[in-house]
């Protein structure tokens, strides 16, 4: 296992090494920077991915009521926000004492699998494809969504038009595209019509088709371009993810399964409610996002990777027919055992979204969509734990309350946390591999951000920031002077 290394000894002066920002890291959600230490002969002694804004949200929730928390927190960001939804309804769950109802349970599922959808459609032919398709090096003014519809006009349009379907099932599902009011404690507060369902399932099999398009898209862009596989932002880590009790994905529901670079079983099935027993968080002086490790594996060694690439690897199966077949073909590409590879997340994300596409084709055809038995409750309690699988990852949500029902403890652990150390770890193999040292372009600066888009990360669930940044990279020799310098504004144009 590669190891991240944070500090070195020559570390500790930096005045004798060159030092390269990247500030912002672009198309991500949300802000965050990239620090590169170099020796006189351009070798990595540190990489960092710095989170630069403070999120307060797990103090500021201290002292509201709890049935407040599901709408509360998903302010923590406009592209995930039915994942913190969900993720807190379900922990109130625990903390009214609900047993969900058939109508209830599956209305939340269809929520989410509508949530997944828009945002894998939005990060890949959004944010992703004009690196794919254009290349990295290639020019900045077309390497973008518009550059994308004009060269490619129906992807494009196939894009846009499975995000607006996945809102659209948000929007039926928790009374609007953003910061809906759909998941409450015990329940959901709306069910479907019967109108509803049919406009629903009136499109669904487009979408299919379309995301079936995507994934022959990826894997043909995948599996042709050899750096891909273990060249580019190379490394082997562990991965979490949830399971359902057969082994099948599931990103509603589950147990925590993790396992080791060897594709060995670390833990499997664990109640989430107790993830604690397995996951520890550890803190830096230098970022604002902690960083989780598997307490048995301990700090250096115990880290790890979530979300779709860590979800297809751990999973036994996907219990949709198509997106089954793809993730079969998945494996068989890494010879059967974990995909290591940082670009495989793309891959692997489009197939999930196909598994969306299919699970709700079959939820619409589930007549509990139309029931109205909403919301339960039971014997109460003062701690609650919800954990979902969020579109980047998994997501946890912990909340304890007084006998007044207020909250007085929250810890959130967002799915780009897990990913903290991974991100790191993927900068620094790419500025290994590829940081010129001498020159700087804007493709160069393009390597690093593409080695962390593949991440998806949503920064703006662990940064709350106002207004736009610029970039500017300056690159020191080793006597201290400034040997380069670029600048990119708010629009994307460079500069010297």
């Amino acid at each position: 296992m590669h190891t991240m290394t944070f500090e070195l000894e020559t570390a500790a002066h930096p005045e004798n090494l060159k030092r390269v920002v990247i500030e912002p890291v672009s198309r991500v959600e949300g802000h965050g920077k990239v620090t590169l230490l170099l020796d006189a002969d351009n070798h990595v002694h540190q990489a960092r991915f710095h989170i630069v804004e403070f999120r307060g949200f797990e103090k500021f929730i201290q002292g509201r009521p709890f049935w407040e928390v599901p709408v509360i927190v998903q302010r923590l960001c406009g592209i995930c926000p039915v994942s913190h939804n969900l993720g807190a309804a379900k922990a109130m769950d625990m903390i009214v004492g609900a047993k969900l109802t058939p109508t209830a349970e599956k209305l939340r599922r269809l929520m989410h699998l509508g949530q997944v959808l828009q945002s894998h459609a939005l990060h890949f032919y959004y944010l992703a494809s004009p690196d794919l398709l254009f290349g990295f090096d290639s020019d900045v003014a077309k390497r973008n969504i518009v550059g994308v519809a004009a060269a490619y006009p129906e992807i494009a349009r196939q894009g846009v038009a499975l995000r607006k379907y996945g809102q659209e099932i948000i929007k039926l599902t928790s009374g609007k595209r953003v910061h809906g009011t759909g998941a409450v404690p015990g329940g959901v507060n709306k069910n479907l019509t019967l109108a509803e369902r049919y406009a629903l399932l009136k499109d669904i099999d487009q979408m299919i088709a379309w995301s079936r398009d995507a994934v022959d898209l990826i894997r043909k862009v995948y599996c042709e371009t050899p750096d891909f596989h273990n060249g580019f932002g190379f490394f082997k880590s562990s991965f979490m993810s949830l399971v359902r009790e057969d082994g099948a994905l599931d990103l509603y529901h589950g147990g925590l399964r993790a396992k080791d670079q060897n594709d060995q079983i670390i833990f499997d099935h664990l109640d989430y409610s107790h993830y604690w027993d397995q996951v520890h968080e550890e803190v830096r002086p230098w970022s604002y996002m902690k960083f989780p490790f598997i307490r048995s594996m301990g700090r250096e060694n115990g880290w790890y990777r979530v979300g779709p690439l860590a979800r297809v690897n751990n999973c036994d199966f996907i219990p949709t027919p198509l997106a089954e077949a793809e993730r079969k073909t998945f494996k068989e590409f890494g010879g059967g055992m974990a995909i290591q590879s940082t670009l495989a997340y793309h891959w692997a994300r489009m197939i999930e979204m196909l598994h969306c596409a299919e699970g709700i084709k079959e939820l619409l055809h589930d007549g509990d969509l139309l029931g109205d038995e909403l919301v339960t409750k039971g014997e109460r309690s003062l701690r609650g734990v919800g954990v979902i699988e969020a579109p980047r990852g998994t997501l946890i949500h912990h909340y304890r309350i007084n006998e007044d029902e207020l909250i007085v403890r929250a810890n959130l652990i967002v799915s780009t946390t897990h990913n903290n150390q991974a991100m790191n770890e993927a900068v620094r193999q790419v500025a290994l591999k590829y940081l010129d040292g001498n020159e700087l372009t804007e493709g160069l600066l393009n390597h690093i951000e593409v080695a962390i888009r593949a991440f998806d990360p949503c920064l703006s669930c662990a940064t709350h920031a106002l207004g736009k940044m610029p970039l500017e990279v300056e690159l020191w020799d080793a006597e201290g002077k400034v040997v380069d310098r670029m600048e990119r504004g708010s629009a994307g144009s460079c500069g010297v």
